[in-house]
């Protein structure tokens, strides 16, 4: 199970949003590379990176930040904003291993199905759901297509990796919602990531059990109990490499 410590940036700096929200933001960092060499020391391989302006704006807005924490030398996953090709590409060439596509995803199978043929797995579609349902556009905007339906025609689509987020959970430092991703995780073949609620060490080991059980759990996305220092990345990385063995 992969640990992605995650990095929202906004204006800039990174920050943390409740539940989406523009209006309950949090600064943790002026630089956002600095925050991610920081995670490279502690072991990590991965960083998962979101542009929030670029979700809210509907491209990115963030491009050199996102340069120079690709520049750090982590593996980045990248979302926010990303709603074209050219986009697309441009992210891809700043150095990003992983680009995530949330709201063209609920709009436009052949736009995914378009991706995949380009870039294979270096496609991640992100499945953010409030109460079931999908939500877009920066999570403003809730549409009608249930969570799992996406997910299943993302699959059959062939995407490899899918985020799902349960909005209800994050940045509420309430722990995961465990039945929410054990249905996501029966309902697709695509490795699905964990996203939403980690507060503590012990959220992290349900998902290391959950891994064992479900076999296409990748990974856990962890943001703002890092910053909290509820947990410690070292600690989660190595709760991870012992749910490997």
């Amino acid at each position: 199970m992969t640990i992605y410590p995650a990095i929202d940036i906004k204006g800039g700096r990174c920050v943390r949003l409740t539940q989406g929200r523009a209006d309950q933001e949090t600064v943790y960092a002026e630089n956002p590379a600095e925050v991610a060499a920081l995670f490279k020391a502690q072991g990590s391989a991965w960083v998962h990176v979101v542009d929030l302006d670029g979700a809210f704006a509907g491209e990115p807005q963030n491009l050199a930040v996102v340069k120079a924490i690709a520049a750090v030398g982590l593996k980045v996953q990248l979302g926010g904003g990303l709603r074209t090709r050219a986009a697309v590409d441009r992210a891809l060439g700043l150095g990003v291993s992983r680009v995530v596509i949330g709201t063209r995803a609920a709009e436009s199978e052949e736009f995914i199905a378009e991706l995949v043929r380009a870039y294979g797995a270096q496609v991640a579609v992100g499945i953010d759901a409030k109460n079931g349902q999908v939500a877009t556009k920066g999570w403003v905007a809730t549409t009608g297509t249930g969570a799992l339906a996406l997910a299943r025609r993302m699959d059959g689509l062939g995407v490899a990796t899918l985020i799902y987020t349960d909005i209800g959970t994050d940045g509420m430092l309430t722990g995961p919602n465990l039945l929410a991703q054990e249905a996501m995780l029966t309902a697709v073949k695509a490795r699905v990531i964990a996203s939403g609620g980690v507060s503590r060490r012990e959220d992290v080991s349900a998902l290391a059990e959950l891994a064992l059980r479900c076999v296409n759990l990748d990974g856990v996305i962890v943001g703002k109990a890092l910053y909290e220092k509820r947990v410690e990345l070292d600690d989660l990385l190595g709760i991870a490499r012992t749910e490997r063995r």
